[in-house]
Parts: C-alpha cells; structure tokens; sequence
C-alpha cells in the first residue's frame, strides 16, 4: 500500500513549512493517508481523525464505533479510541503528547468544532498539505481512475436506449444509480444532474417529475465512485428525429470549444489558460454570455478537487494530475449542452479517459 510513502510526502512538506504537528479531519485526505475510510459525512466529522507528528509517530483518533476499523488499516497501538465529549478527548489526548501548537485543516473543521478546541489548546490554520499531495496522483490511482471513467461509459451506454418520450427525470436518476452499482460502483460521486429541455439551462439541475418529450434535448451530468475513486461525465443528446439548427450548431460549439481546450493540456500550462480558450471561442462567435461556469476542475477520491480548471486559482499543470473540461452553453427558453471529459496530464501532452 503507498500510504507510508504518502505520509513520509507529508512529513516532508510539513518539516519544510515548520509544522510540528497536523490534525487531518477531513474524510479524503484521512483515507488517503490510512485507507480508513468510514466516515459520517457532517462537518462535526466524528469517526476519526489522523494526527501527524512530523518528528514522531502518527496516531489514528476515533470511537469506540469504529475501532476494529480502525486497526485494520492503521497499527492497534496507534490507534487511540476517544469518549465524550469528543472535543475535550482529543484535546487531553493531544496534550498527553506534549503537543501545545496543533495545526488543523480549517477547511475541513466546522466553526464550533474549532472554537472549542481553541478553547483548550493553540491551533494553527494548516495550507492544505494533503490536498497538494492528492493533486498529482501516482499510477495506482491513475488505473482506478481510468477503470471508474470506463464505468461511467458503460452507464451511458446502457442508459441511452432507455431515454424514451415519457419517462420522467427520476426515473432516468435511479436507472443510472442502478447500473453504476451493478457495474460495482460503491455509490454516486455526487446527485446526478438530469434536465429535459429547458431544465438543461440549470447547470445543477435536481431531477423532479418532468416528462421526457419527443423533439427534446437532454442534459445528463453523472458520476460513480469505484473503488474510492470518482468519475464525472456529462453529455447532451437530442432525443427524437432533425435536431433543431440552434441544438445542432450549439453541440457543435461546445464540442470545438473542448477539443480546443483538451488539445492544450500539457505540463507547463495553466489551468487559467484552459478557461480563457474555451471562453474566447465562444466569444468569437458571440456566446460567451450563456457560459456560466469554469471550465472544469481536479478528481479522485472527490469529485470536485484541486487543481480548479478557471480563472480563480490557476494552477500550472504537472504530469499526473487528473481533471475535467466540460464547457456548456445555456438557453431557457430550451435547454442547455455541456459535454464532459476527464483528461490526464502525461509527460508529454494529455490522455482523455
């Protein structure tokens, strides 16, 4: 398993930055770096917690629910099993060691977690170490990458044949839950995104009770985790006979904005670069109003993760990195089309799932 590599990476990068001791609360890096994965999805996150000591031994916090969890992932004399309340615990627990300065992940801390333990010992907002770490991924998460985007294909081929005039959203949502999990999948990546005609125009949209019309684009945004690692595709199809002019040239559009896009991931350039050719293409052709979002963004054991593909926080790709380009055009009045791919940076330019 990488997880001693990883953590050696992370003493590495926490020594450099002076940080004697870190608390990682959140569930992805605390799997990333243990492959102890159960977790209770709150911001008051309570199954566990790992705390790096970048001088000495690590320990895996948690209760008394997930104990034999726990030891199956992290040495049983590490493992120190906290009781209520929760909070004081682990702070008494942390003092035991000598430990007066914790660093914490306070992205990943919700505010009264945080004020309580800063109540009782000096806390320090942590740069988020774990997540640089994660960003870049190795040839073992690279495979289980490529075999969830094979995944998610599957679903789409298995789901399009059943997009027939009358099925409602919904229904279209469980259809593809169900084959996800049937492929093996563990569960979604995140709720699934299915929009009939004008619904399409809500990048976000909740499948409801709509009713799937003759003559009708469809938008689908779906993901499935596999094996701890996400997929995320969308595509955009017209169900029926003669698309219009406007769906056909709007397709059309979206899909050169992409290749555009994909043909420049390479190392050295910047995710902001990416944005800016899909945005100025559609400006060239007077669309770039009804282009609402970023280009994309980093996955892996999120869906949504560094680095962003956008002009907020640009970051200069690296060979490993794993992320999504999916421009999309808007229109009420009908609909929307985005279409989605997840692309690896390689040595020498890209590698599209």
């Amino acid at each position: 398993m990488p997880h001693a590599k990883r953590l050696q990476s992370l003493k590495n990068l926490m020594q450099a930055q002076g940080i004697a001791a870190l608390l990682v609360t959140h569930p992805a890096n605390r799997y990333y770096l243990s492959g102890f994965e159960l977790h209770d999805g709150q911001c008051n996150e309570s199954s566990g917690c790992l705390l790096i000591n970048s001088q000495d031994r690590d320990w895996l916090l948690t209760d008394a629910r997930f104990t034999e969890e726990a030891r199956s992932h992290w040495p049983a004399e590490h493992v120190h099993v906290y009781g209520a309340p929760r909070v004081e615990k682990i702070a008494a627990f942390v003092k035991s060691l000598g430990i007066d300065e914790l660093w914490v992940e306070t992205h990943a801390m919700c505010a009264e977690t945080y004020l309580e333990l800063g109540r009782m010992m000096t806390l320090r907002p942590a740069p988020r170490l774990v997540e640089e770490l994660r960003t870049v991924k190795d040839a073992g998460e690279l495979a289980q990458l490529r075999a969830s985007c094979a995944l998610n294909h599957r679903v789409y081929e298995a789901l399009r044949p059943r997009l027939v005039p009358g099925v409602t959203e919904r229904e279209v949502a469980w259809m593809l839950e169900q084959e996800f999990r049937a492929g093996g999948a563990e569960g979604l990546s995140f709720a699934p995104i299915v929009g009939f005609g004008p619904n399409g125009a809500l990048p976000h949209a909740t499948p409801g009770e709509a009713r799937l019309k003759a003559q009708t684009p469809v938008l689908i945004d779906m993901g499935g985790r596999l094996d701890g690692y996400c997929s995320d595709q969308t595509r955009t199809w017209w169900i029926g006979e003669g698309p219009t002019d406007e769906f056909r040239r709007t397709l059309e559009l979206v899909q050169e904005a992409q290749a555009l896009a994909i043909a420049k991931v390479a190392p050295g350039v910047s995710t902001a670069d990416l944005h800016s050719t899909a945005r100025d293409f559609f400006a060239r052709h007077g669309v770039a109003h009804h282009f609402t979002h970023s280009l994309g963004h980093g996955i892996g054991l999120e869906t949504h993760e560094a680095p962003g593909v956008g002009p907020i926080r640009p970051t200069v790709l690296a060979p490993g990195m794993v992320i999504t380009v999916e421009p999309g055009l808007y229109y009420p009045e009908w609909g929307g089309v985005r279409w989605e791919h997840m692309v690896v940076v390689t040595e020498d330019g890209h590698e599209v799932l």
